[in-house]
């Protein structure tokens, strides 16, 4: 029978890339076919479809697909054929040629029911239709139909149309599909294994899903396995399997009684006490759980209780009827094949998997980077500990987002607000220098108090003007989406540029410092504030300087981040204790132990977060655990501060 489907298939196919168009028309094919569509058999119906597919008529498919469908109907006046539809008046009619023709009375018409096995050769037939079609579509949607929902009638048929493909990104997709339903529905194992085997390092979506059922299992129990049974494995209970679980697949199977609960065996007990006994054992003596289960079972075998399992029936049941876990794909070969492929599979996601926490690490770093050089500006610089930091970054974002209201063109209006967002962030910062933390130098603790409450009335200042509700700053179209190298490894393309914007200020600071005039008075004022101002050097500028700088860093990374995250009065407190902890972990005053801070602490939440995924707070917490530990082991950071400074 898979011989003669696979056959007439591809006649079919062939006929529908070769022969002339319209060779003959549906009506006419009907007429003289009539009988064996009216009744038709699977030893009949294969001339009609050969017919039908030589024709090259359009309504061939709906055609079929009516008669498959139970919707195909002849009328008893003049034995014409109609497509049925349900109607008030009985079925509306559709004529050969797919226009409407009226109505008609149900006792009019005559309903072709094809059975079974006609209507598997229909389908089968459908398909080869649609994966032969001239329009590339309807191919491309043949197959995607086929792979949402696969069946063992499909690979006859695409089989077929694998050679008669024109378009070679179609025959590729077909010939995969093809080995993914080979590996499933062949009924040759040695084809099943080898269609396995074929793919190789493949470790597609698909193909993960075409294994899967393979490797699928059951259980079941007896003294021996069901004959014929593909054993994967017998179950040890209280090992593999809890007693209990074990126990109640024997009852599922019908080779036990339900187990005997205490509370039902002490009423039952209780209830059959007669002349100081229950089932001839002394009441006195029921203390004992033993003793309970022997007079049970007297009461079994006299027929007064329902039938019930003690704890030592169980236990003699478990040992006369081990639990099997059984494939539920009958072929040792295949499940071998298929339980080594999807090992080798394991493998290589887990590789995948570990390269795509490795990236998601790197844009968390590249974030906290971006969000902490602005504060590793001005706590290394002056060892003022800012605490309004945050607020600069929610500054930055807001700037953004008025920029865009301003600026309807997305990409023009990211220009417009890195620019803007460090202008205004760095007069703020300056400002903020200018009036307070000039007057607090050397007093960190005051320090500390002023910034947070400047930190306070930013955000009260940022809920008056916005609101609290989050506002849209939207990024470009060329930023949405993600690049993906396959179905595990994937980072959108906002990160990637994220990751860009950090290395950019990386290299813009170190040109700074080491080719500036600028940098080199910031370094002379970092090691030693005195010897530079008696060098020439205004350190009270330098510092005025390096926090506006500082905060304007600050602003250009509110625009990055206010890009994926929301938008409103807290943005940057979510970011101030990170950017903390990736200056203080890096080392103070250093750019590169910014970066490493940045990189270690962006890798270990995301390790965090992959071993407890469904606890973020959890996450959190180990995490500054883990860098208050650390911070006990190297104080002064991964990269310490060298020269005079470090000393203060």
């Amino acid at each position: 029978m898979r011989l003669t489907l696979l056959s007439l298939c591809a006649a079919l196919c062939l006929c529908l890339a070769l022969a002339p168009a319209r060779a003959e028309s549906l009506a006419q094919i009907a007429a003289a076919h009539a009988a064996a569509i009216e009744k038709p058999s699977r030893t009949t119906i294969g001339p009609v479809i050969d017919a039908l597919a030589a024709s090259g008529d359009p309504m061939a498919a709906p055609f079929l697909q009516a008669w498959g469908s139970k919707g195909l109907g002849r009328r008893k006046s003049d034995g014409a054929f109609f497509l049925l539809a349900p109607d008030p008046a009985g079925y509306a009619l559709t004529d050969l040629t797919g226009a409407p023709a009226g109505t008609s009375a149900t006792s009019e018409i005559t309903e072709l029911k094809p059975n079974a096995g006609v209507r598997g050769l229909i389908a089968s037939a459908l398909v080869a239709f649609t994966l032969s079609d001239p329009d590339p579509a309807r191919r491309a949607a043949a197959l995607e139909s086929i792979a949402a929902d696969p069946k063992a009638e499909s690979l006859d048929p695409l089989r077929a149309a694998v050679e008669t493909e024109p378009d070679p990104v179609l025959k590729a997709r077909k010939l995969r599909l093809e080995r993914l339903l080979t590996l499933r529905f062949d009924p040759d194992s040695a084809a099943r294994v080898a269609a396995i085997e074929g793919f190789g390092a493949d470790a597609g979506l698909d193909l993960r899903a075409a294994l899967s059922p393979l490797v699928a299992t059951k259980r079941a129990a007896g003294p021996i396995p069901p004959e014929g049974a593909n054993v994967a494995r017998t179950l040890t209970p209280g090992g593999d399997i809890s007693e209990a679980e074990a126990y109640a697949v024997l009852v599922d199977a019908g080779l036990a009684p339900a187990r005997l609960r205490p509370e039902d065996q002490k009423t039952a007990l209780a209830a059959h006490i007669a002349e100081g006994k229950v089932g001839g054992v002394p009441v006195a003596d029921l203390s004992s759980q033993a003793a309970r289960d022997r007079a049970y079972t007297a009461l079994e075998q006299a027929g007064t209780v329902p039938t019930a399992a003690t704890d030592d029936e169980v236990t003699a049941a478990l040992a006369a009827n081990p639990v099997y876990e059984i494939y539920a794909e009958p072929d040792p070969a295949v499940t071998a094949a298929a339980t080594r492929a999807l090992h080798e599979i394991g493998l290589k996601v887990g590789a995948m998997q570990a390269v795509d926490l490795g990236l998601d690490a790197l844009s968390l770093a590249s974030i906290y980077f971006l969000a902490a050089i602005g504060l590793a500006i001005t706590f290394g610089v002056m060892g003022v500990i800012n605490m309004a930091h945050g607020e600069f970054i929610t500054m930055g974002a807001y700037t953004g987002y008025v920029v865009q209201l301003w600026v309807p063109d997305l990409t023009l209006s990211i220009l417009i607000a890195l620019p803007l967002a460090f202008a205004l962030t760095f007069g703020a910062g300056v400002a903020i220098e200018r009036l307070v933390i000039r007057h607090l130098y050397k007093r960190p603790l005051e320090t500390l108090l002023a910034t947070f409450g400047i930190s306070i009335a930013l955000q009260q200042i940022f809920k008056n003007i916005f609101g609290t509700q989050a506002r849209p700053l939207t990024a470009p179209a060329w930023l949405d989406g993600a690049w993906v190298v396959n179905d595990v490894i994937g980072i959108s393309y906002i990160r990637i540029a994220i990751f860009v914007l950090a290395l950019l200020f990386l290299g813009f600071f170190l040109w700074l410092m080491k080719r500036t005039r600028l940098g080199l008075e910031v370094r002379a004022v970092t090691q030693n504030p005195a010897m530079a101002a008696s060098m020439g050097i205004n350190p009270d500028r330098i510092n005025m300087l390096t926090f506006g700088i500082g905060s304007g860093i600050a602003g250009i990374a509110g625009v990055a981040i206010g890009l994926f995250a929301k938008v409103t009065s807290e943005l940057g407190s979510d970011y101030i204790v990170q950017s903390f902890m990736t200056v203080v972990v890096g080392g103070v005053g250093n750019i590169w132990g910014t970066l490493a801070g940045a990189t270690m602490i962006g890798t270990l939440q995301k390790l965090i977060e992959f071993l407890n995924p469904s606890n973020t707070l959890a996450a959190q917490t180990y995490m500054i655990l883990f860098i208050i530990l650390f911070i006990q082991v190297r104080p002064r950071g991964i990269i310490a501060l060298k020269g005079r400074a470090a000393g203060d």
